[in-house]
């Protein structure tokens, strides 16, 4: 069975820190890429970071040199630290697999997410 469980969400005030993790089954952590999603109120799914088991890694522009994806294959985790945070990054954050390239995951198996809210 497919699992995928966030944690590391909460309330930060604008300039604040938070890492994320995600504890991922075997059978998904074996996939060649790993990421963050994140949703916020009234807008589409999007890929904010990722990581190939090779070490490469992808940003979005909205989080490039905020935020820092990195995984520890041992404990089929991956991490995403969030630095700066600002109102916009105010979303539901979820891991998941990516296929490299195309930046999105091929999978509709997802875990609950957790909750990120940056406010004053």
């Amino acid at each position: 069975q497919v699992q995928l469980v966030e944690s590391g969400g909460g309330w930060v005030q604008p300039g604040g820190s938070l890492r994320l993790s995600c504890v991922v089954s075997r059978s998904i952590f074996n996939s060649p890429s790993m990421g963050w999603y994140r949703q916020a109120p009234g807008k589409q799914r999007e890929m904010v970071a990722a990581i190939h088991t090779l070490g490469g890694t992808k940003y979005a522009d909205s989080v490039k040199g905020r935020f820092t994806i990195s995984r520890d294959n041992a404990k089929n985790t991956v991490y995403l630290q969030m630095n700066s945070l600002k109102p916009e990054d105010t979303a539901v954050y979820y891991c998941n697999t990516v296929i490299w390239g195309r930046w999105s995951t091929p999978s509709n198996d997802w875990g609950q997410g957790t909750q990120v809210t940056v406010s004053s």
